[in-house]
């Protein structure tokens, strides 16, 4: 081994494999949970202790940060499946320069995205049609929270690396502290100091900092292959070229995915304050059941990329079906809890019957068809993890992103209705894992060869061919 196992890591190549793929996605579901909770904590101030137009001022730039920031988040996909392989191919000196590579491209990247993003913040929020009864806010609401942009890139690159090595746990710590230090000054900048929508944002720029700083300190400080160093604190050339072959088409497709959700909610915006209102109530309560899709996404891409490396191609397939029953089995009845009891749910963020109402419509559409969204997850997540990261970008650019737009252009204006609009979403989610799901299944013929049928038969426990590995 490349150095002795603590008690947060993961060994995925050895040992029972869906106990590990559980404890490893656990902590990842409730960071996710927490993180939009967290969030959520913020329209919840604001709602309960701002006027009715401050809550729609931050829902009308959702999706503007997002954008740019997706791009860049997508891309450390790279960095967590580079780092996978070289953990099971036991490659000490590479797993050091991914590591360092990694955070001084985050940083890079992050002092970038926050000044071209503070450039465009004007320009965006006009294109997307934001109500001039709330541009104001929205405009002050997003200049501020781009300065949390570097942050959150160093957060999410440390952890991916962190993933990698199978800590999932770290990662949650760091966030149910920064989010209660989030919670704490919400109240004090809102309710105490009467800061509105200034006040949401600063705090979460101030738990946005202390999150990376977490991170960063435990890779200074860990005894792993993964210890981070300033005097080595560079970009490899060739290793980042490694991980933006991975991360860059899972960039990409983040971005255009959030490209054509930005689309969306111009659309969304043409239906007035309080449906936007609704509507960022209920998208709230949907990502609370997203993360848990994503969570597995996450999973199987560490899972596959360290069995990949150590050529443990059974424990490959028995992955992607154990993360695929675990994200159906979980995400089918919290999309239909949480359409069921929606009007409860959504009153907590804004009692107006207006809002609520609006909120319910995306609820009905979105959660009943929501177990489609986690199935494009797991197919998307394993071919990345195979090393195959263009199809699931291309498949989303077609699917999602120009489908989208076709529809909000073509399709939309004959029947423009909420409910007609937000049926792109279980039309696209549909197309894009039927065809993710073909090539997963050609990719692993074509890569395993003559093994594929007898790996395929190892993924179940009663098969006799224990001994592959």
């Amino acid at each position: 081994r490349m150095a002795k196992q603590d008690k947060y890591q993961i060994d995925m190549t050895h040992g029972p494999l869906f106990g590990k793929v559980i404890l490893f996605s656990v902590p990842l579901i409730l960071s996710g949970v927490l993180q939009y909770l967290f969030h959520a904590a913020d329209l919840i101030v604001i709602g309960q202790f701002a006027p009715p137009g401050a809550m729609a001022s931050v829902g009308a730039v959702a999706f503007h940060i997002q954008v740019l920031l997706a791009l860049f988040i997508g891309t450390s996909v790279g960095v967590n499946v580079l780092a996978a392989n070289y953990i099971g191919a036991k490659e000490k000196t590479k797993c050091s320069q991914v590591v360092h590579t990694a955070v001084a491209f985050s940083a890079y990247a992050g002092i970038g995205s926050m000044l071209l993003m503070l450039f465009l913040t004007p320009y965006a929020l006009r294109i997307t049609n934001t109500p001039a009864e709330i541009l104001e806010q929205s405009e002050l609401y997003m200049r501020i929270s781009c300065f949390g942009i570097p942050f959150t890139l160093l957060y999410n690159f440390g952890s991916a690396v962190m993933r990698a090595d199978g800590d999932t746990r770290r990662p949650l710590y760091y966030l149910i502290i920064s989010g209660i230090v989030n919670v704490t000054l919400n109240l004090i900048f809102v309710a105490g100091c009467g800061m509105e929508v200034a006040g949401v944002a600063i705090a979460t720029v101030i738990a946005q900092i202390l999150a990376a700083v977490f991170v960063l300190n435990y890779l200074f400080r860990a005894r792993t292959a993964f210890r981070l160093k300033m005097a080595r604190l560079r970009i490899n050339w060739q290793v980042l070229k490694g991980i933006l072959w991975i991360g860059l088409p899972a960039g990409f497709q983040s971005s255009m995915f959030s490209l054509s959700n930005l689309i969306l909610q111009s659309s969304i915006n043409t239906f007035g304050e309080l449906a936007v209102a609704g509507n960022t109530a209920a998208l709230y309560l949907e990502s609370i059941v997203y993360v848990c899709s994503y969570a597995y996404y996450q999973s199987i891409i560490s899972f596959i990329g360290q069995n990949m490396g150590a050529k443990k191609y059974a424990r490959v397939f028995r992955s992607i079906l154990y993360c695929t029953i675990c994200s159906v089995a979980i995400v089918t009845p919290l999309g239909l809890l949480s359409w069921i009891y929606g009007e409860q749910l959504l009153a907590i963020f804004n009692t107006n019957p207006e809002v609520i109402g609006w909120g319910m419509i995306r609820l009905k559409v979105l959660m009943v068809t929501y177990v489609l969204c986690a199935l494009m997850d797991i197919v998307e997540g394993g071919l990345r993890g195979l090393g195959r990261p263009i199809m699931p970008a291309v498949a989303t650019l077609v699917f999602v992103c120009a489908m989208r737009v076709a529809w909000v252009f073509w399709v939309f204006p004959f029947k423009p209705t909420m409910e007609w609009l937000l049926f792109c979403y279980p039309v696209t989610w549909t197309l894009t894992t039927l065809t993710c799901g073909v090539y997963m299944y050609y990719i692993c013929k074509r890569l395993f060869g003559l093994q594929f049928k007898q790996h395929t038969y190892a993924i179940f426990p009663f098969n006799p061919l224990r001994s592959i590995h």
